[in-house]
């Protein structure tokens, strides 16, 4: 896989994948990762993630439903997780061939240029 901008990755469109191809190696993921401020990288390179503070519970569900209309358009979902109501995490990997494929990638720089309120800083 090409290293790409957020940009590029984000006019993309996730492409089915029912298995048979090899996941993204993990020195390009590594390198992948970097253009995608925040994500992280798993220690065995199969997933990336991205958490938020958000400002409150409902503000949180609001993000993951808008987070849901892109997965259901992209036909690659990620796995969604609320902890402390609003601790919210998003990991993405290719479950068909166990491990990070161009989707992941492309669906998380869609989440990026999605909107979500914060929690503010503590003065």
């Amino acid at each position: 896989m090409q290293t790409q901008s957020a940009n590029e990755l984000a006019k993309k469109k996730c492409k089915p994948c029912e298995g048979g191809v090899e996941p993204v190696a993990p020195g390009e993921a590594k390198k992948q990762i970097e253009k995608l401020p925040g994500w992280k990288l798993s220690a065995d390179s199969k997933k990336i993630r991205k958490e938020w503070v958000v400002k409150e519970f409902m503000t949180a569900i609001n993000f993951f439903n808008e987070i849901a209309r892109i997965a259901e358009a992209e036909d690659h979902h990620p796995d969604l997780h609320l902890t402390g109501y609003r601790n919210v995490a998003v990991e993405l990997s290719t479950h068909a061939i166990g491990g990070l494929s161009e989707n992941d990638f492309i669906l998380a720089a869609k989440v990026d240029q999605l909107p979500v309120e914060l929690k503010a800083p503590k003065r």
